[in-house]
Protein backbone atom coordinates (compact mmCIF):
# COMPACT_ATOMS: atom_id res chain seq x y z
CA UNK A 1 0.00 0.00 0.00
CA UNK A 2 1.18 3.41 -0.85
CA UNK A 3 1.33 6.00 1.79
CA UNK A 4 -0.31 9.27 1.00
CA UNK A 5 1.26 12.39 2.31
CA UNK A 6 -0.93 15.17 3.47
CA UNK A 7 -0.86 18.26 1.29
CA UNK A 8 1.62 20.85 2.52
CA UNK A 9 0.27 23.73 4.47
CA UNK A 10 0.82 26.58 2.03
CA UNK A 11 0.42 29.25 4.63
CA UNK A 12 3.13 27.80 6.88
CA UNK A 13 5.56 26.83 4.04
CA UNK A 14 5.58 30.11 2.11
CA UNK A 15 7.84 32.57 3.90
CA UNK A 16 7.56 36.25 3.16
CA UNK A 17 11.12 36.51 1.85
CA UNK A 18 11.87 34.76 -1.49
CA UNK A 19 15.60 35.31 -1.03
CA UNK A 20 15.53 33.49 2.31
CA UNK A 21 13.66 30.62 0.71
CA UNK A 22 16.28 30.45 -2.07
CA UNK A 23 19.18 30.47 0.45
CA UNK A 24 17.58 27.73 2.52
CA UNK A 25 17.01 25.59 -0.59
CA UNK A 26 20.59 26.00 -1.87
CA UNK A 27 22.35 25.55 1.41
CA UNK A 28 25.81 26.81 2.24
CA UNK A 29 27.85 28.26 -0.65
CA UNK A 30 31.49 29.08 -1.01
CA UNK A 31 32.71 32.23 -2.68
CA UNK A 32 34.58 31.85 -5.99
CA UNK A 33 38.09 33.21 -6.20
CA UNK A 34 38.29 36.67 -7.75
CA UNK A 35 38.70 36.71 -11.52
CA UNK A 36 41.06 39.27 -13.04
CA UNK A 37 39.30 41.99 -14.98
CA UNK A 38 39.28 41.54 -18.75
CA UNK A 39 41.79 43.66 -20.64
CA UNK A 40 40.46 47.07 -21.59
CA UNK A 41 39.23 47.59 -25.14
CA UNK A 42 41.96 48.95 -27.35
CA UNK A 43 41.85 52.63 -27.99
CA UNK A 44 40.71 53.55 -31.47
CA UNK A 45 43.43 54.33 -33.93
CA UNK A 46 43.91 58.04 -34.46
CA UNK A 47 42.21 59.25 -37.60
CA UNK A 48 44.06 61.33 -40.15
CA UNK A 49 41.45 64.05 -40.17
CA UNK A 50 43.52 66.45 -42.26
CA UNK A 51 44.07 63.79 -44.93
CA UNK A 52 40.37 62.89 -44.90
CA UNK A 53 39.46 66.57 -45.23
CA UNK A 54 41.94 67.01 -48.08
CA UNK A 55 40.53 63.94 -49.84
CA UNK A 56 36.97 65.23 -49.42
CA UNK A 57 38.01 68.64 -50.72
CA UNK A 58 39.78 67.10 -53.71
CA UNK A 59 36.76 64.93 -54.44
CA UNK A 60 34.54 68.03 -54.32
CA UNK A 61 36.89 69.85 -56.70
CA UNK A 62 36.89 66.82 -58.98
CA UNK A 63 33.09 66.72 -59.06
CA UNK A 64 32.95 70.46 -59.78
CA UNK A 65 35.34 69.95 -62.68
CA UNK A 66 33.03 67.30 -64.11
CA UNK A 67 30.37 69.97 -64.48
CA UNK A 68 32.69 72.13 -66.61
CA UNK A 69 32.91 71.82 -70.37
CA UNK A 70 34.98 68.80 -71.43
CA UNK A 71 38.34 69.15 -73.10
CA UNK A 72 38.32 68.70 -76.86
CA UNK A 73 40.91 66.73 -78.91
CA UNK A 74 43.01 69.76 -79.90
CA UNK A 75 42.86 71.54 -76.53
CA UNK A 76 46.03 72.09 -74.53
CA UNK A 77 46.20 70.81 -70.97
CA UNK A 78 47.78 73.24 -68.53
CA UNK A 79 47.70 73.76 -64.80
CA UNK A 80 50.00 74.89 -62.00
CA UNK A 81 49.64 75.15 -58.25
CA UNK A 82 49.45 78.65 -56.82
CA UNK A 83 52.88 78.30 -55.21
CA UNK A 84 54.55 77.32 -58.50
CA UNK A 85 55.91 80.29 -60.48
CA UNK A 86 54.41 80.99 -63.92
CA UNK A 87 57.87 80.67 -65.53
CA UNK A 88 57.98 76.99 -64.49
CA UNK A 89 54.79 76.33 -66.47
CA UNK A 90 56.23 78.24 -69.43
CA UNK A 91 59.43 76.16 -69.34
CA UNK A 92 57.35 73.00 -69.07
CA UNK A 93 55.32 74.04 -72.14
CA UNK A 94 58.53 74.55 -74.11
CA UNK A 95 59.82 71.11 -73.18
CA UNK A 96 62.76 72.40 -71.14
CA UNK A 97 62.24 69.73 -68.51
CA UNK A 98 63.43 66.25 -69.49
CA UNK A 99 60.90 63.51 -68.85
CA UNK A 100 62.58 60.87 -66.69
CA UNK A 101 59.83 58.28 -67.12
CA UNK A 102 56.82 57.72 -69.35
CA UNK A 103 53.39 56.07 -69.18
CA UNK A 104 51.38 55.19 -72.29
CA UNK A 105 47.62 54.93 -71.69
CA UNK A 106 46.64 54.08 -75.28
CA UNK A 107 44.01 51.31 -75.48
CA UNK A 108 43.31 51.40 -71.72
CA UNK A 109 39.82 51.68 -70.31
CA UNK A 110 39.05 54.72 -68.18
CA UNK A 111 39.06 52.67 -64.97
CA UNK A 112 42.35 50.91 -65.69
CA UNK A 113 43.94 54.16 -66.97
CA UNK A 114 43.02 55.90 -63.72
CA UNK A 115 44.54 53.11 -61.63
CA UNK A 116 47.67 53.00 -63.81
CA UNK A 117 48.13 56.78 -63.63
CA UNK A 118 47.72 56.89 -59.84
CA UNK A 119 50.23 54.04 -59.40
CA UNK A 120 52.66 55.61 -61.91
CA UNK A 121 52.66 58.98 -60.11
CA UNK A 122 53.06 57.30 -56.73
CA UNK A 123 56.00 55.21 -57.97
CA UNK A 124 57.61 58.22 -59.67
CA UNK A 125 57.45 60.21 -56.47
CA UNK A 126 58.87 57.31 -54.45
CA UNK A 127 61.73 56.97 -56.96
CA UNK A 128 62.56 60.69 -56.75
CA UNK A 129 61.54 61.39 -60.35
CA UNK A 130 60.50 65.01 -60.87
CA UNK A 131 59.25 65.10 -64.47
CA UNK A 132 57.22 62.44 -66.26
CA UNK A 133 55.36 62.18 -69.55
CA UNK A 134 51.89 60.67 -69.74
CA UNK A 135 50.69 59.71 -73.22
CA UNK A 136 46.91 59.80 -73.25
CA UNK A 137 46.29 60.20 -76.97
CA UNK A 138 44.40 62.99 -78.67
CA UNK A 139 41.07 61.20 -78.45
CA UNK A 140 40.38 61.25 -82.17
CA UNK A 141 38.92 57.72 -81.98
CA UNK A 142 36.73 58.48 -78.97
CA UNK A 143 33.06 59.08 -79.49
CA UNK A 144 32.32 62.65 -78.43
CA UNK A 145 35.00 63.83 -76.02
CA UNK A 146 38.48 62.35 -75.54
CA UNK A 147 37.95 60.18 -72.46
CA UNK A 148 41.57 59.57 -71.41
CA UNK A 149 42.61 63.17 -72.00
CA UNK A 150 39.78 64.45 -69.78
CA UNK A 151 40.56 61.81 -67.18
CA UNK A 152 44.23 62.86 -67.06
CA UNK A 153 43.33 66.55 -66.74
CA UNK A 154 40.93 65.99 -63.88
CA UNK A 155 43.08 63.48 -62.03
CA UNK A 156 46.26 65.56 -62.29
CA UNK A 157 44.47 68.67 -61.00
CA UNK A 158 43.29 66.92 -57.86
CA UNK A 159 46.60 65.36 -56.84
CA UNK A 160 48.63 67.15 -54.19
CA UNK A 161 51.89 65.63 -55.48
CA UNK A 162 51.48 67.25 -58.93
CA UNK A 163 53.03 70.71 -59.01
CA UNK A 164 52.23 71.57 -62.63
CA UNK A 165 51.42 69.96 -65.96
CA UNK A 166 51.27 71.09 -69.57
CA UNK A 167 50.61 69.42 -72.89
CA UNK A 168 53.88 68.30 -74.39
CA UNK A 169 55.59 70.18 -77.22
CA UNK A 170 54.84 68.86 -80.73
CA UNK A 171 58.13 66.94 -80.82
CA UNK A 172 57.15 65.01 -77.66
CA UNK A 173 53.54 64.15 -78.49
CA UNK A 174 51.79 67.51 -78.65
CA UNK A 175 48.24 67.55 -77.32
CA UNK A 176 48.28 63.74 -77.11
CA UNK A 177 50.72 63.77 -74.18
CA UNK A 178 51.26 65.78 -71.03
CA UNK A 179 54.44 66.63 -69.12
CA UNK A 180 53.96 66.49 -65.36
CA UNK A 181 56.13 67.98 -62.61
CA UNK A 182 55.95 65.80 -59.51
CA UNK A 183 56.63 67.23 -56.05
CA UNK A 184 59.69 65.82 -54.28
CA UNK A 185 59.03 63.43 -51.42
CA UNK A 186 59.41 65.06 -48.00
CA UNK A 187 61.30 63.47 -45.15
Amino acid sequence: MAKHRPPPDTAAAAPDDDAALFRSAIGPVRELPPVPAPPPRPRPRPAARMAERDDAEAKGDFLRLLDEAPIEPGDTLRHRRDDVPARVLKRLAQGEYAAQDELDLHHATAASAEAMLRRFLHDARDAGIHCVRVIHGKGLNSEGVPVLKNLCDRLLRQRADVLAFHSAPASQGGTGAVLVLVAPRRG
